[in-house]
């Protein structure tokens, strides 16, 4: 590699190891010039890979990959990130290894770089916000398997929990436990008001967040009813750059809420949404479709085209929460990009108009 031209043309193929990395580095013909391992950690990958400024590189998205393309970057690389569940070529692959993947990644990247569906990362500050929203849901999640453990001990006891508020199920459980289940139950019951207490701390640290960052883009977002501040700071978090799609639709897509296509002869049989992308966030859209399409969802366009779908039975009230959802996506993320206000009866006043 005497020139920078000549650099420019190697392309590499990185397979990211929790210890180790494999590397392949391959010429514009596409003959291997070298291949090896290193450690993952950014000192070695800059002891290494500095000498590629200008080459193409390709890795896989996982665990270590944001820091490892971020890091490749700043050394003057360009990086390309791909979707590992698109690369059929290598997990369809009944020969798995990690060297042969760095060659394969190496020339997909080569041949065409489209092949590698290429997946967005989010900068330090974005993930790190994101993180403490990651965090409340773990927390949440707990909380919820903890208080369906001591209802179920309970029911198994003759016992029926009232309905109550989940922030005060341990003061209401707390009254129905008989004395012989107080040794098992009642640490519980004090972890759950611990669980709880966190919870709003989280809120509280979210609210900061929204208001000293991402006031203007979480403001939009919740102009929707049925959108709250931890979906609405989520859905800001997890797209990032909302200039990256180039039309509203696509966010759809990208949250796995689309149908999947099968398509044979005459039949287009409806099948199951794809489930790629964030599944968290996809998780709280469904559930503000659930609040639009319920008994306190305010009157809209959205809800209105919902109900209709809705029509039909419990298959198709299914299908509609996720069509729902996969609008509401559609619909915020325009809300982003064009600051407008929303009009929850747009389409509603135009017809009347007309």
């Amino acid at each position: 590699m005497n020139t920078t031209t000549e650099k420019q043309s190697l392309t590499l193929g990185l397979d990211l190891g929790d210890s180790r990395t494999k590397f392949a580095v391959l010429s514009e013909s596409g003959e291997l010039l070298e291949e090896g391992a290193v450690k993952t950690s950014p000192t070695e990958f800059r002891r290494v890979f500095d000498r590629f400024e200008g080459c193409v590189v390709a890795l896989e998205v996982g665990s270590q990959s944001r820091w490892a393309s971020e890091l490749l970057h700043e050394l003057g690389l360009d990086v390309h990130v791909a979707n590992p569940r698109q690369l059929k070529l290598i997990y369809g692959s009944v020969d798995k290894d990690d060297r042969l993947d760095a060659v394969r990644l190496a020339r997909l990247a080569r041949f065409d770089s489209k092949l590698l569906h290429r997946v967005f990362h989010r900068s330090r500050e974005l993930q790190a916000d994101l993180e403490t929203l990651k965090a409340r849901a773990k927390l949440v999640s707990i909380r919820t398997m903890l208080i369906n453990h001591v209802r179920g001990v309970l029911k198994s006891f003759g016992i029926q929990v009232k309905s109550c508020y989940t922030r005060g199920f341990h003061k209401v459980a707390e009254d129905c436990i008989p004395e012989e289940l107080k040794p098992g139950l009642i640490p519980i019951l004090q972890t759950l008001e611990e669980i709880t207490a966190k919870i709003q701390g989280y809120d509280k640290t979210i609210q900061a967040v929204s208001q000293e960052k991402y006031e203007t883009e979480v403001s939009s977002t919740q102009q929707v009813n049925g959108v709250g501040p931890v979906t609405a700071l989520t859905f800001v978090l997890s797209l990032g750059d909302p200039h990256r799609f180039k039309k509203s639709r696509d966010v759809g897509s990208y949250l796995g809420l689309r149908p999947r296509r099968c398509e044979s002869g005459d039949s287009a049989p409806d099948l199951a949404i794809t489930k790629a992308g964030d599944r968290r966030l996809r998780r709280l859209l469904i559930q503000c479709a659930h609040y639009i399409l319920g008994p306190f969802g305010q009157d809209s366009d959205l809800r209105r085209w919902g109900l209709r779908k809705a029509e039909g039975g419990k298959r198709q009230k299914k299908r509609a929460i996720v069509a729902v959802a996969r609008k509401l996506a559609v619909l915020l993320h325009r809300l982003l990009v064009t600051g407008e206000v929303y009009e929850p009866l747009r389409n509603a006043e135009t017809k009347r108009a007309a």
